[in-house]
């Protein structure tokens, strides 16, 4: 089983959920959206960021394939809302 930690992906959304994405060059269709969850990232002291609270992190689990004949793999996709940059968290 292949693993990665943070390596950038290009996710392609269609009602709002990821449908494909780029990883190490190659095409990735999603099957399925198993679960989606939102997170917080680190923040620096008080008062640079007065809303402590603000969800910064959405990660989506997703079975997804990069050929229709090959079985469908789990990958965790991880969307930094500030900067609207996706990386692969996990396969």
């Amino acid at each position: 089983m292949l693993s990665s930690r943070g390596e950038p992906v290009e996710v392609w959304l269609r009602h709002g959920r990821p449908a494909r994405f780029v990883w190490r060059g190659r095409l990735y269709t999603v099957l399925f959206v198993l679960d989606r969850r939102t997170g917080h990232l680190p923040l620096p002291p008080a008062p640079a960021h007065p809303d402590p609270g603000a969800p910064g992190l959405e990660f989506w689990v997703v079975e997804a394939t990069a050929q229709p004949a090959i079985a469908a793999t789990r990958y965790e996709l991880c969307h930094d809302l500030a900067t609207d940059r996706w990386t692969l968290s996990r396969t």
